[in-house]
């Protein structure tokens, strides 16, 4: 036994002299952490985050009868000290692999290099893991042909070469794998054909060979694969139709063929797919109507169809789904109204049907389920009221704009307690904005523009709104003064053009350091422009057109490095336009319409005239220097007379 042992050290430490770089061949290392450190020195680790893979001096070549490597992050190992798992994922590690000394790990089953910096091609040496059960190399710079050697990885379930630059078609050896159930191909800059034969992974639950460019058809074989449960092949430049095969994916739950070019109408046996959860084929060139046979989707929960050139109505049925929870067809040419059971039966999260043909009013009960957050209905010809919305309290999103949706504004905005974003411009709604809209403590957007009718007064403490960005009300006969600005603090846009407004922008307006555009031109405005507008630091576009201020335009205005444009034109304001470089690109027309205004891009003033002082106005030029003038007439035409008399006597 002493013996045998003997020979054995003796074995094992030529074996070792193989694997020992000259730098370090007086230490006595396993294969594995030797195979390991030869990896680690390929590697750029800028963080360090494989300082602990060092062997510490000493004699023995293990410790406590174990790899050393055995103890390092990334590295599992069995009862027996085998090295089974490298997972370097997320470290931040960069370089290039050689793959020398991966043959000694011949007991790895998890392989896993994935969110990290590596390039260059695969090396052929990761073949050498015959036990292999999971490679993951994803989110890398790999770059090269995929290897068809994978192929011959006979235990190999999960493949994940995703998210790097890989190129050239997917090889046909890929339909040749025995036990793969994961297939991720995505992401690369793969080209040609999908081929036919992927059809024949009958063990693949999960396959992703989308975001890729490739060349022709889906191909129909796709649909053999009786177990596959995710489908997705999106934004992969496909042509062609669906093929109805595909409905013969009966353990299908999840089918994204978005943003590719396919054509034709939607198949109807895609209704054979009962298990199906999320269909998404948005962003195509599909026509044709949603199938009737649709509504046997009994667990359906999104489908997304934006995007394309259909047509028709949405079956009653897709309203009678129990699962529904988004629903997005919009950019399309759907007519008629909407299901009216629609969110009676499911718990609606997300509805948008913009950009259609639908009329009709909203559907009483859409909002049943308490918790619709996104309702998008924009630029179709719903009309009615928004009173099946009044009191859904879960709403984050709302646009209803250019529509023709009437009577008052019924939103409680003191329950609407997560709703950032609201649009019910270009409608037919009266009865002024709600005034308890100052309770909605997280909206961002607001815009009520182009409701005519409105009226009512700007709610004194809309200012006040912590998140508040954008407040756009032109165009709806607004009456009353603009609210004080005191505690104005994040607001950027502000829009009142074409209201019945009137007295004076307060000098509060000054606590609106992140205002960038105010527009309030055609009203009834009153007073001087006050100087604190000329001092707001990221200020851009001013209109203050059509009113009636009077003064001067304050001179600060010219120091300003971010002011882009001035318009006060039409207005009574006079004295001199400031000078600096932004007033330089402006055109006149921001001037005209103020007979005592005058500078650079209008008539030079005349200021320079001591008899004037600085402050003198243009009228009063006039009247001085055509006195003036007469004055010296006088004077010659006296000199002239009494110069006659003179010569007459002599």
């Amino acid at each position: 036994m002493k013996i045998f042992k003997f020979f054995y050290f003796i074995n094992l430490l030529i074996l070792l002299s193989i694997f020992i770089p000259s730098s370090s061949s007086s230490l006595p290392i396993d294969p594995y952490s030797q195979a390991l450190l030869s990896l680690k020195s390929e590697l750029i680790d800028d963080n360090n985050n494989l300082d602990d893979w060092v062997v510490p001096s000493g004699i023995n070549l293990t410790k406590n009868g174990s790899s050393y490597a055995c103890s390092w992050s990334g590295i599992k190992c069995n009862k027996d000290s085998l090295v089974t798992s490298i997972n370097l994922s997320m470290k931040k590690l960069g370089g290039t692999i050689s793959g020398k000394g991966f043959s000694v790990f011949t007991n790895v089953i998890d392989f896993n290099l994935s969110y990290n910096f590596f390039s260059g091609n695969l090396p052929p040496e990761i073949f050498n893991l015959t036990s292999l059960k999971s490679l993951d190399i994803s989110k890398n710079n790999f770059s090269g042909q995929l290897p068809a050697e994978i192929s011959e990885l006979e235990y190999l379930k999960i493949l994940n070469l995703a998210g790097s630059y890989f190129r050239g078609a997917i090889p046909s050896e890929y339909g040749s794998f025995k036990s793969l159930e994961f297939l991720h191909l995505a992401g690369n800059s793969l080209s040609g054909n999908i081929p036919a034969n992927l059809g024949n992974l009958q063990t693949l639950t999960h396959m992703e060979i989308g975001y890729n460019f490739y060349q022709g058809f889906i191909p129909p074989q796709i649909g053999n694969l009786s177990k596959l449960k995710y489908l997705d092949i999106a934004d992969a430049n496909l042509s062609g139709s669906i093929p109805k095969e595909l409905s013969n994916l009966t353990s299908l739950q999840s089918l994204f063929l978005f943003k590719n070019q396919l054509t034709g109408s939607i198949p109807s046996e895609l209704s054979r797919i009962k298990p199906l959860k999320d269909l998404d084929l948005s962003d195509n060139f599909l026509s044709g109507s949603i199938p009737e046979s649709f509504s046997e989707l009994k667990n359906l929960r999104l489908l997304s169809l934006m995007y394309n050139e259909m047509s028709g109505t949405v079956p009653e049925g897709i309203g009678e789904l129990t699962f529904l929870e988004t629903l997005l067809i919009w950019k399309n040419n759907f007519s008629g109204f909407l299901p009216k059971s629609l969110g009676q039966n499911s718990k609606l999260k997300w509805l948008d049907v913009s950009t259609n043909n639908f009329n009709g009013s909203i559907p009483q009960d859409i909002c049943l389920g308490r918790v619709l957050y996104k309702l998008i209905l924009f630029s179709n010809k719903f009309t009615g009221s928004l009173f099946s919305i009044a009191n859904c309290s879960s709403l984050v999103r709302l646009r209803v704009e250019d529509n023709s949706f009437s009577g008052e504004i019924p939103l409680k905005f003191s329950h609407l307690h997560d709703i950032t974003y609201v649009d019910l411009s270009s409608n037919s709604f009266v009865g002024g904005i709600p005034s308890d809209i100052s309770q909605a403590t997280q909206l961002e957007y607001f815009n009520v523009s182009y409701n005519k009718q409105l009226r009512g007064n700007i709610p004194t403490q809309i200012w006040s709104l912590p998140q508040l960005q954008n407040f756009s009300a032109s165009s709806c006969g607004i009456l009353g003064h603009l609210p004080s600005f005191e505690s104005c603090k994040s607001i950027s846009v502000i829009d009142l053009d074409r209201n019945n407004l009137s007295g004076t922008i307060s000098n509060s307006v000054s606590k609106c350091q992140a205002l960038v555009t105010i527009k309030l031109s055609n009203n009834n405005l009153t007073g001087q422009i006050p100087e604190e507008l000329a001092n707001l630091p990221i200020l851009k576009f001013v209109d203050l057109s059509n009113n009636k201020f009077i003064g001067i335009i304050p001179a600060k205005f010219g120091s300003s490095s971010t002011l882009q444009l001035l318009n006060v034109s039409f207005n009574n304001i006079s004295g001199s336009i400031p000078k600096g470089e932004a007033f330089k690109l402006m055109d006149s027309s921001a001037f005209v319409g103020n007979p005592e205004l005058c500078g650079a891009p209008l008539r030079p003033c005349f200021e320079s005239l001591g008899i004037l002082g600085s402050t003198g106005t243009w009228k009063l030029t006039q009247i001085v220097l055509l006195f003036v003038g007469l004055l010296i007439i006088l004077l010659v035409f006296a000199f002239g007379i009494l110069h006659f008399r003179k010569g007459f006597k002599s």
